[in-house]
């Protein structure tokens, strides 16, 4: 519930304090007076849309605080969001607006906390429901009539959109894979194509050896100098071993080296080790004699050989500047068979991806089926309860239906809902948003609205200018049915009609005024008022500054002198409660108007009489306990 609401610097307010109470509370006052204001401001204050003109002018910031008594939802939603409860049990939430260089800064804070659009909107559920001539266009909105109906279904709606949601994500998923599949197949043969080829290339290279090319490069220059190889080993077998030219060979001078110092060990044996290392060089210079006469004797020239380790260099190292390294190229083979084999494969997984497409499909569909079947039972209750409620409000006759046509499976299903309407007897049905007048569409929204009262979970329900159009009887039942509502929610009511003013619990007057003061930057207790409206008496002033209670307002003449400064006028809209018998009787004759001002007094005293004496009158269904949907909000 609404308890308070301060405002700072909105639009044509300057200051402003109201409090508000349980039950019906209603804001009077002459066209363009500022009350959409008020609500315009409850608004801004719950995160609605907001720009630079919303900021008085001559000023820089914009301030409105509107506080709500907590309730446990509430209390949930911000222990959830790890948001401070206050000690009083009251729920303050405002929204500062600056002007910075040229730019609108906006900051919402619940319990002084900053918060961001999303958590507003989802606290903004909880606390209001504004209701408004302009939710006829909503109405010609199939997702907000959608929307509609599925709170008014309740909880067993929302729980069977979530599985349809998550149905549809899924089909959503496979059939997106399923078209990227279709879309690559182009690409994919294409692909097929160049990965055939270069895989015969590859595999008719036979790469076994990541070093092959190495082992080849040695082999083709051994081959290529064979004559070298034979002169050489021969040149040295003979140093080594075997000298023809009447020289000694290594092995020889090793072997006479060896027979002196077995001589001398004799007389020293210190000299054993020197002849040890003087046998093992002889024995190791006669081994490698004999390895290189023997490698010498083993070399042959062998043209065709080295034919085809040429040949065999020439293909690796063309294979090599097309696929990097031999070890590289190897790898890539591997990888390229591996791709291969998966894109002959596709085709197949096309037509797994088309089946699980079909499968999917199906299941969306059934789910569909599934809410499409509650919301057939929701619409048939909603249109025997709104034609129940219309029936007071003067509209009897009236046809209602709720249609629902099949579309294209959405994440909401494949409902298309519209209401269709006839006031006439005898007239076909058609779109409400299409046929009805400003009066019948504001009495259906009432109606609607009493139809979601207790599906709502929202504890104040504003409705602003909800009787335009309608007088006589109609008022009437439109204020006993805001009466009602009163019994389950708070209710704010901005109303041009006496018969709605006179049963509210609490009664406020707006009006606009002109202030005459130093500057633009002004207080209202600086500044003298000149009266825009009659002056109604009154018993106390919630607008800041006001503190005349009896409806004498100083005169100002025009263009007062104002000695060391140029003085500025400015409009300010000023709100009174209207809280004992003689001021809301003086204001409801304003509003009745008449031939005479004592036939709108007596009408006035006559409509508050019989309000005074309705409220007495238990109403039924007053202590009926409301259903929530508070789970399906949060959705």
């Amino acid at each position: 519930m609404l308890i308070s609401l301060q405002i700072e610097n909105f639009a044509l307010i300057d200051q402003l304090e109201l409090e508000f109470g349980s039950g019906l509370n209603v804001l009077t006052g002459e066209t363009g007076a500022g009350k959409s204001i008020i609500l315009d401001a409850i608004d801004a204050a719950l995160g609605g849309k907001a720009n630079s003109r919303a900021i008085r002018t001559g000023t820089n910031r914009a301030l409105i605080e509107a506080t709500f008594r907590l309730d446990k939802d509430v209390a949930d939603w911000l222990i959830t969001e790890e948001i401070e409860l206050l000690d009083d049990n009251s729920l303050i939430c405002s929204r500062e607006l600056t002007l910075a260089q040229n730019s609108l800064r906006s900051r919402s804070r619940v319990n002084g906390v900053l918060v961001n659009r999303q958590q507003m909107a989802q606290l903004r559920d909880r606390l209001v429901e504004i209701t408004a001539q302009g939710q006829a266009v909503q109405v010609g909105q199939a997702a907000q009539v959608r929307e509609w109906l599925d709170l008014y279904g309740g909880t067993s709606h929302f729980q069977q959109r979530e599985v349809v949601a998550t149905a549809y994500t899924e089909y959503q998923q496979i059939k997106n894979n399923l078209e990227k599949r279709r879309q690559s197949d182009r690409q994919r043969l294409q692909q097929i194509d160049l990965l055939t080829y270069q895989v015969k290339e590859l595999e008719t290279a036979n790469l076994t050896e990541p070093d092959e090319l190495e082992q080849l490069e040695q082999e083709r220059q051994r081959l290529s100098h064979v004559v070298e190889l034979q002169q050489s080993s021969y040149k040295v077998y003979q140093v080594l071993y075997q000298n023809e030219n009447d020289g000694q060979a290594s092995a020889d001078l090793l072997a006479e080296a060896e027979v002196t110092l077995t001589d001398m060990v004799q007389y020293d044996t210190q000299l054993q080790p020197i002849l040890d290392l003087v046998g093992e060089a002889l024995a190791a210079v006669t081994e490698a004699g004999r390895q290189i006469g023997a490698y010498g004797e083993s070399l042959e020239s062998d043209p065709q050989r080295l034919e085809i380790v040429e040949s065999r260099i020439r293909e690796l190292k063309l294979v090599c500047r097309k696929y990097g390294t031999l070890p590289e190229a190897i790898a890539y083979y591997q990888k390229i068979q591996a791709e291969l084999a998966e894109l002959n494969d596709s085709e197949q997984s096309i037509e797994a991806l088309e089946q699980q497409e079909r499968k999917y499909l199906d299941r969306l569909l059934q789910e569909c089926d599934r809410l499409t079947q509650l919301r057939q039972q929701a619409a048939a209750k909603l249109e025997a309860q709104i034609l129940a409620e219309l029936k007071p409000l003067a509209m009897e006759k009236v046809q209602f239906q709720v249609e629902i046509a099949s579309t294209v499976p959405t994440a909401t299903g494949n409902d298309q809902i519209s209401f269709l309407f006839s006031p006439n007897p005898g007239e076909p049905l058609q779109p409400l948003i299409a046929i009805a007048s400003g009066g019948e569409m504001s009495r259906f929204l009432l109606a609607l609205k009493a139809c979601f009262s207790q599906a709502e979970a929202s504890g104040t329900l504003i409705f602003d200018e909800i009787d335009v159009g309608v007088s006589g009887r109609v008022a009437q039942a439109i204020a006993d049915k805001l009466h009602h509502l009163s019994h389950r929610h708070q209710v704010l009511c901005v109303t041009h009609q006496p018969l709605v003013a006179a049963m509210a619990d609490r009664h406020f007057r707006v009006d606009k005024q002109v202030i005459v003061g130093a500057g633009l930057s002004d207080t209202p207790g600086d500044a003298q008022t000149i009266p825009t409206n009659p002056p109604v008496p009154q018993s106390g002033v919630v607008g800041a500054g006001l503190s005349d209670t009896s409806g004498n307002q100083p005169t100002i003449p025009t263009n007062p002198p104002v000695p060391g400064a140029e003085r500025e006028i400015r409009t300010v809209v000023r709100v009174t409660a209207l809280d004992n018998f003689d001021t809301r009787r003086e204001e409801l004759a304003n509003l009745a108007g008449g031939k005479s001002a004592q036939d709108a007094i007596a009408f006035a005293e006559s409509l508050l009489t019989q309000a005074a004496n309705q409220r007495q009158t238990p109403q039924n269904g007053a202590a009926t306990k409301s259903r929530s949907v508070k789970s399906a909000k949060k959705r």
